[in-house]
């Protein structure tokens, strides 16, 4: 890995409360409450770079402070949720808590976790070493996210994903040159 010469703060963010799993699912009408109680989180802070998953729900759980603070949300596709499989799986709930245990487990037409994980990492390694900015929101879903926080807390599992809340937030720090990640959001904020 190369050198970090600035501390930079990545606020992970999972999207708001959308009305279904689709990629052009948008947000519930709770869900657009949701996001405005993020523009008021957010915009206190010297935020000076978002990037969003393409999905609509994660885009539109981040414009109203992208119109706020006049940032562009820049799309990466890599922030895309994990795709567990292209078949329907009545019990997908138990397939996903295999691939937790098994990181190499890979389900018919659907991405293993270890190569979720990479792909999203991708992203977060991009903004650590190769952007001079240092406050930067990344906007995502809840799968994939559980996977990159494992990367930095192996602890944190099918378990912790599931307690995890629409929207929910994690600051990943880079201080002396080690990893720290930590929960931001809090209850009381969600409507």
């Amino acid at each position: 890995m190369g050198v970090i010469t600035v501390e930079k703060r990545i606020y992970l963010l999972r999207h708001c409360e959308a009305e279904g799993q689709s990629s052009q699912s948008p947000l519930t009408i709770n869900g657009k409450s949701q996001s405005e109680k993020l523009c008021e989180f957010f915009s206190k802070m010297n935020i000076q770079r978002i990037i969003s998953s393409p999905f609509v729900r994660a885009v539109q759980t981040i414009e109203r402070l992208s119109k706020k603070i006049e940032l562009e949300i820049e799309i990466d596709k890599r922030l895309s949720e994990r795709r567990l499989s292209s078949e329907d799986l009545p019990d997908w709930l138990e397939k996903l808590k295999v691939t937790y245990d098994d990181f190499d487990l890979k389900l018919p037409g659907g991405e293993s976790s270890r190569e979720a994980a990479a792909r999203i990492r991708q992203t977060v390694d991009d903004v650590l070493l190769n952007d001079n900015t240092d406050t930067v929101i990344i906007v995502t879903h809840g799968n994939i996210l559980s996977l990159l926080i494992n990367q930095f807390d192996n602890h944190f599992g099918f378990d912790q994903w599931r307690k995890m809340s629409n929207p929910d937030v994690y600051l990943l720090t880079y201080p002396n040159e080690n990893y720290h990640i930590e929960r931001m959001w809090k209850e009381e904020y969600n409507v």
